[in-house]
């Protein structure tokens, strides 16, 4: 059997295979799915690979299977890991965060202002695949950005250097990044003027610089070899298939529970009325990851934030359920409380990720302000993952989104609609759609059984 592309998504844990065929025609499907344990304990990520193609030719019932073209996302060892640097911690450094977070990156270390030793040590000890240096407005303050790339370019890292700052420092920049033998990346400023976000362009060079140069997992050199295209990290991937998915159908959010991490991914402008109440600017596509939400590895957090009481009322065997937890609940009773982990570990996230009024109260009256993600426009909330694709009540999680809250919170609102990714294929969409955008999105509709929805 022979199909058009498969699309390989290497976990930290689990590596899955997606099968695509027609391709760049007028009927793109899905053909099927495998997977197996990432192996990278073992030395090869390959070897889990090549056990999800195995997978896959035995669910689809076939001996042998090739393809024309291997795309692939991953989150193997460790992920993205970034630092993050720029001036001011609620302007430039939200900035680059927003940058790195929407690329798929997992946020190791984040300064604002100038570094100190501390920082440098920080830096040493977790060797981030990638370090982003912001700071300053355009033909603003110069000092600090310069400041800290110095002292980067010091540490004599191995490590690629994204320059995202002030656009007066690019010479000096890159005289100093020459002289140290540093890797440079100069991007347009993240944040080149107050109250104005530019994020797209250094989350695009990040998505490079990882391709280029982080493929450092045992094997992933291999992988690097059968890969015809695009390697995003995973979680870079699903906001890649958000955004060409608002372009398709409108604003959206995508919850995706796993089981150690819940990322929430939103592709909104917001209103007009509450733009004009923001107190600092939002990106239109905003990604937040809560590495404390999850329904397996994270089980014990998501019952500390609920609350052992109130877990109590519902479920008095709390503690047996919690000891025999597995990745994949195998019993009635694990699949009810894996449900409500997923619930409740959804609404904290969107509690994190969403923005909201307040009232100012001053001399000349009540007066009302806008911090965060503006949900209010969003038209479909989107699920994704193991939990919110696979467990039975997955929709019905979903739909607490709307509506929720008691009026200041800036939530999707009670007509809001529900779309499962039921394939479980947007990650692989995502990186789909860097080549074969059309074909994502037809897919993607697909999925998400999107006549039936609309």
């Amino acid at each position: 059997m022979k199909v058009a592309v498969l699309v390989a998504e290497i976990g930290s844990t689990t590596t899955v295979v997606n099968a695509f065929d027609g391709i760049g025609g007028p009927c793109p499907r899905f053909v099927g799915q495998g997977q197996a344990f990432t192996s990278v304990l073992q030395g090869d990520v390959t070897v889990g690979l090549k056990g999800a193609v195995e997978d896959l030719k035995g669910n689809l019932g076939v001996s042998e299977l090739q393809w024309d073209e291997m795309l692939a996302t991953s989150s193997a060892a460790g992920g993205l890991r970034m630092s993050v640097h720029g001036l001011v911690y609620d302007m430039t450094v939200r900035a680059a965060k927003e940058a790195a977070l929407g690329a798929g990156g997992i946020l190791k270390h984040v300064t604002a202002g100038k570094m100190r030793r501390t920082d440098l040590k920080k830096i040493s000890e977790i060797k981030p695949n990638i370090i982003l240096v912001a700071g300053g407005v355009d033909y603003g303050e110069r000092d600090t950005a310069l400041h800290n790339f110095e002292l980067v370019a010091e540490l004599g890292l191995d490590i690629p250097v994204i320059y995202a700052g002030n656009v007066e420092n690019q010479e000096e920049i890159e005289e100093i990044a020459q002289e140290k033998g540093i890797r440079l990346y100069l991007v347009e400023n993240v944040y080149p003027k107050v109250d104005q976000l530019n994020v797209e362009p250094t989350r695009s060079v990040i998505q490079q610089v990882f391709e280029e140069h982080i493929i450092h997992a045992p094997g992933m050199t291999t992988v690097r070899d059968m890969v015809d295209g695009p390697i995003l990290p995973t979680p870079g991937a699903v906001m890649e298939a958000a955004k060409v998915l608002k372009e398709a159908i409108g604003d959206l959010v995508v919850f995706d529970v796993g089981g150690a991490t819940t990322d929430v991914h939103s592709v909104t402008e917001g209103s007009e009325e509450v733009s004009r109440l923001l107190i600092s600017p939002e990106p239109e596509a905003k990604r937040t990851v809560e590495g404390d939400l999850g329904v397996f590895v994270n089980r014990y957090h998501v019952v500390e934030n609920v609350g052992r009481e109130e877990l109590l009322k519902d479920f008095p065997d709390l503690d047996e359920l919690l000891e025999k937890a597995t990745a994949i609940p195998g019993d009635d009773r694990s699949r009810q409380f894996s449900e409500r982990l997923a619930e409740e570990a959804m609404i904290m996230s969107l509690q994190r990720h969403a923005g909201t009024l307040r009232h100012l109260y001053g001399a000349s009256g009540k007066r009302t302000i806008a911090e965060g993600k503006d949900l209010t426009e969003v038209k479909y909330i989107v699920g994704t993952g193991g939990a919110l694709t696979r467990l039975p009540r997955h929709r019905e999680i979903l739909a607490k989104a709307a509506g929720y809250g008691k009026g200041l919170e800036l939530y999707p609102k009670k007509d809001a609609k529900v779309l499962v990714d039921n394939h479980y294929i947007m990650a692989s969409l995502g990186v789909l759609s860097k080549r074969y955008p059309e074909d994502a999105v037809a897919l993607m509709l697909s999925s998400l059984d999107w006549e039936n929805e609309k």
